[in-house]
């Protein structure tokens, strides 16, 4: 990694515009201009794009959500509130963005709508209130809650949009490291395993198409040679079957049942983190805690190349 680069500087890579943050160069988009009508624009797509990757019936219209807080008030099972707290979230998120698109509709016509006015001040309260709710909101997957995802549209609405694009690079090259990291931890615990060497490979062309995925806008050309790459390196890791030599015990086979599953996980997750573009911490930990647990059984079952097992 360069430490004389400094975050923010920029230059051309394959005719490509980058910038450059925390040791990695990311693919450049100029803002947009900073008018209301393109923070709406930006607030309509990443609220989208919050609910695709947010888990399934939370997407309350902004019109329930006084029947969504009534039902989460009322709730007192810990494991369904924690669902109605989800979809309280979701109605308040969708709340302030209605309010926000009406007040650009506002604007348009020639009124114009001060900070201190009502209908501001209960887009601010919606998208806090929305914030802290957005905790409770998991991944589609069951993994970890992405309330950094969710916490997008309301720093787009409480800074420029200048600002969110720079927000935005610093958690994609986190996010880049995490994915660096899972795939190298991935390449360490099975190449002294024969029967996932051809594994390696794979693995780091995966991390770069996820690297480049979590960088890309779809409206970029450059997705539609991309996206193919990323979706089927993946299908190749989840489809990889293990080799098994001739005098493994059943307990070897076991754990190469476990090591295909694990690689499996290990794609799960890189495309997990690429799509949302952020780190997922706890999700690595935990994925992390299970390879070194592998890595331990190898050498029980004697799968680690030169150890005889004990």
């Amino acid at each position: 990694m360069s430490t004389s680069i400094k975050n923010g500087s920029r230059k051309n890579i394959n005719d490509r515009p980058h910038i450059f943050y925390d040791g990695y160069w990311i693919r450049y988009y100029a803002p947009p201009p900073e008018t209301l009508s393109a923070k709406r624009d930006l607030l309509v797509m990443l609220t989208r794009r919050t609910f695709h990757h947010t888990e399934p019936g939370i997407n309350t219209p902004g019109s329930k959500v006084e029947s969504a807080r009534l039902s989460f008030i009322s709730e007192q099972d810990p494991a369904k509130k924690r669902v109605n707290a989800a979809m309280l979230a979701g109605a308040l998120f969708n709340r302030a963005t209605d309010i926000f698109t009406s007040i650009v509709d506002l604007e348009s016509k020639g009124i114009a709508v001060n900070q201190d006015n009502n209908l501001m001040l209960e887009c601010s309260a919606c998208f806090e209130e929305a914030l802290e709710l957005g905790k409770q909101v998991r991944h589609p997957s069951g993994h970890e809650g992405v309330d950094e995802l969710w916490g997008e549209p309301f720093k787009v609405f409480t800074h420029s949009i200048a600002n969110y694009y720079d927000s935005r690079y610093v958690k994609i090259s986190q996010t880049m490291r995490a994915i660096d990291e899972v795939a190298q931890r991935i390449v360490d615990a099975f190449e002294s395993v024969p029967c996932f060497h051809a594994t390696g490979v794979t693995v780091r062309a995966f991390a770069r198409a996820a690297r480049i995925e979590t960088e890309l806008m779809k409206s970029d050309p450059d997705f539609f040679k991309n996206w193919p790459e990323f979706v089927t390196l993946k299908e190749k890791i989840k489809a990889f079957e293990p080799d098994s030599q001739h005098g493994l015990s059943a307990l070897a086979r076991l754990q190469l049942q476990k090591g295909a599953r694990l690689l499996g996980e290990g794609a799960d997750l890189i495309s997990y983190m690429s799509g949302v573009r952020v780190p997922m911490p706890k999700s690595k930990r935990h994925f992390l805690q299970s390879l070194e647990q592998f890595d331990l059984d190898c050498q029980g079952v004697g799968l680690r190349s030169g150890i005889t097992p004990l």
